[in-house]
């Protein structure tokens, strides 16, 4: 296929001006390339990132009071702040560095560091539930009891973001962000919440979600520390061997966790589809709330909560759904069902009245 002359004209006027471009562009600009950190530098400062002094130990007072008052209030924004202010991916990413250099001394005082602060951070939590006397589970704590494997995937990315930009000296401003990414103090606050509000799921779900995020942490932490040249494979690897065995240890419940999670939503969207599509009676109510829990034995029990006129729904249209759901799902299904009734009135003026009842 040949190109006219006008194109052609086009195409090398086009290269004329990348050229002009490449080449004004042109230079070593060694300045702009960016290298780990040399062993020492990066030594040092997670030394200090590691040291267990009183201002690490008043941001994650600071942090704890922030965070536990958030998920009280179940504000997104609160919680995101108080992950922001904790210094707690400090000691941590320390520990994935000792790991890799095998520097005993550095994970001994980072580990110092870490539980402190997070006994500091728990205790907290449980004193400011205890004093306000709120047991109300908000919707930002019941996502932190039930992690799962994505939980898992996203501390596992977490750690190496934070394991690069801690040695690499330009790019260290995306620590916040890895923070923001890992969410180490919420869980802690949780953990508070639990113990102040004696609700042993509540514990146990936010303690393995933060045992998860530390271990991935780390992990990562200084498997991206190796790659970097820091320590080598030897030194490291009692410390990996470990961090393996608690990663796959955790990843059991989280597995099973994942699970019922994609059971859950495939019987939400399959519930929403019969009840919108297949089912006439129940076109035109309103879904107020809908939960689906895993039966000890096998099946699911499906709790459904519409609201809709009186009368207008009877037991054969339950029935119906029912028998829908099953065959959708192909398991046993105990659907219970609740129905709000729906009276609607209407007040008018006396001018509104008056003109009615002009013929």
């Amino acid at each position: 296929m040949k190109l006219s002359y006008r194109w052609r004209r086009r195409l090398v006027s086009w290269r004329r001006i990348l050229q002009e471009l490449t080449a004004s562009n042109r230079g070593d600009w060694i300045w702009l390339k960016t290298k780990p950190l040399p062993v020492a530098s990066l030594n040092r400062d997670l030394w200090r990132w590691a040291e267990p002094s009183v201002n690490y130990y008043m941001l994650m007072f600071l942090s704890g009071v922030i965070a536990t008052l958030g998920l009280l209030a179940n504000s997104s924004a609160t919680i995101i702040g108080a992950m922001i202010v904790a210094p707690l991916m400090g000691p941590i990413i320390a520990m994935a560095f000792a790991v890799a250099m095998g520097n005993r001394r550095l994970l001994k005082r980072a580990s110092f560091s870490m539980v402190t602060g997070v006994l500091l951070n728990v205790a907290t939590a449980a004193l400011i539930t205890f004093v306000l006397g709120i047991d109300t589970l908000t919707a930002e704590v019941q996502v932190r009891m039930q992690p799962t494997l994505i939980d898992l995937g996203v501390a596992l990315a977490a750690g190496a973001a934070g394991a690069y930009a801690k040695a690499r000296k330009h790019i260290s401003d995306a620590l916040p962000g890895v923070a923001i990414a890992v969410a180490l103090v919420p869980p802690l606050s949780v953990i508070g919440i639990g113990i102040a509000s004696w609700s042993r799921t509540v514990t146990v779900g936010s303690t393995l979600l933060f045992l998860t995020n530390l271990a991935s942490v780390i992990f990562c932490g200084a498997l991206v520390f190796l790659a970097q040249n820091y320590g080598s494979l030897g030194r490291a690897q009692r410390g990996l061997t470990v961090s393996v065995l608690v990663i796959a240890l955790l990843g059991l419940p989280l597995g099973f966790s994942f699970r019922d999670l994609v059971i859950k939503e495939r019987t939400r969207s399959r519930l929403n589809l019969l009840v919108r599509e297949r089912t006439l009676a129940l076109r035109n109510v309103n879904i107020e709330t809908l939960t689906v829990r895993r039966r000890q034995a096998s099946g699911l029990l499906v709790d459904l909560e519409i609201s809709a006129p009186s009368d207008s729904i009877s037991a054969q249209d339950i029935d119906v759904l029912h028998g829908f759901l099953e065959d959708e799902l192909n398991t046993p299904v105990d659907l219970n069902v609740s129905v709000i009734p729906i009276d609607r009135f209407r007040a008018l003026t006396q001018q509104d009245s008056s003109n009615r009842q002009i013929p």
